[in-house]
């Protein structure tokens, strides 16, 4: 069976968000709990992210073209910005909900079926982020991580509203519903605030993750062992995708074949070993000295 695309996963997360937002909605209506109500602001939040990381994925599926040579898999940070900004806006209105409430409380009903719908809904997004980030991780889209972080976020949401209607429901402290929503809107700052600092890094065309340098780094060494001296390595990440550009320097005596041969055989190995990835080599000789000027990176002792 062929694995399903990125697309495929953002399209559950659609679903699930409809499905949990008329939920919550209804719990809210049925209770006027104002938790309750910012539970189901974020859940519709989540559903509009969720559409733009469908539109990102698509975009980020796209070949590389005239217009576009290296692709399109930045439009993932798009997506995940959004995902930010949009956890950040929930958080604004959940808190503002909460100020108007403590102004004017309000008294809970129907809190066992207002409770139970939203365990119900909880339970669908708790589903969905897993899967979601499983698919993140296997698929190395930062478009469905941050939707499953956006995903567990409203998960963490809903844990504190329900405490919160339990409490206003055992103590009658009307005033520890709007709190508790208030609580939620600090919490939630910090997710939307992590998702900008990676969307940020990403558009800055950020080295490649630490373990996947490890790995290249020990690649390369088999070469440099044949006596092949290789500088000047610079990677970025892009997406799913990586990039990755090295200088290669060899005896100014070898053909041109031998030394392109070589830089294949490199290319082919870092490619194996890093999938999804363009290495870019440039061949140098060794008896130059403007090979081994590569911008202040890895210089020759």
């Amino acid at each position: 069976m062929a694995p399903r695309p990125s697309t495929f996963y953002a399209g559950v997360s659609i679903a699930a968000a409809i499905v949990t937002v008329g939920l919550k909605v209804f719990a809210w209506k049925i209770t006027g709990s104002i938790g309750l109500l910012s539970d189901a602001a974020e859940s519709g939040v989540n559903l509009l992210a969720a559409l733009v990381a469908l539109w990102a994925l698509w975009r980020a599926g796209k070949p590389a073209d005239a217009t576009y040579p290296f692709g399109q898999t930045k439009a993932e940070y798009l997506s995940s910005g959004f995902e930010g900004l949009m956890i950040l806006a929930a958080a604004v209105a959940i808190a503002v909900a909460g100020v108007e409430r403590l102004k004017n409380l309000q008294p809970i009903e129907n809190v066992g079926l207002g409770l139970g719908i939203t365990v119900v809904a909880s339970a669908i997004n708790g589903g969905v982020a897993v899967v979601l980030l499983r698919a993140g991780k296997r698929l190395r889209s930062m478009a469905l991580r941050a939707d499953a972080q956006h995903l567990l976020t409203d998960v963490w949401t809903s844990a504190g509203v329900l405490v919160g209607v339990l409490l206003v429901k055992v103590t009658g402290w009307l005033i520890l519903d709007p709190l508790v929503a208030l609580l939620v809107a600090a919490n939630i700052v910090w997710t939307g605030v992590r998702l900008l600092q990676e969307t940020g890094h990403g558009l800055l065309d950020r080295a490649i993750a630490d373990d996947e340098q490890a790995a290249l780094a020990g690649l390369l060494e088999r070469f440099h062992e044949r006596g092949v001296v290789i500088h000047g390595i610079r990677t970025r990440a892009a997406g799913p995708r990586r990039f990755v550009q090295m200088h290669v320097v060899v005896p100014g005596s070898w053909s041109v074949r031998r030394g392109h041969d070589l830089c294949e055989e490199i290319e082919r190995d870092v490619t194996a070993a890093l999938p999804g990835s363009t290495v870019t080599t440039h061949l140098e000789p060794l008896e130059d000295p403007a090979s081994w000027d590569d911008g202040g990176l890895d210089r020759r002792e």
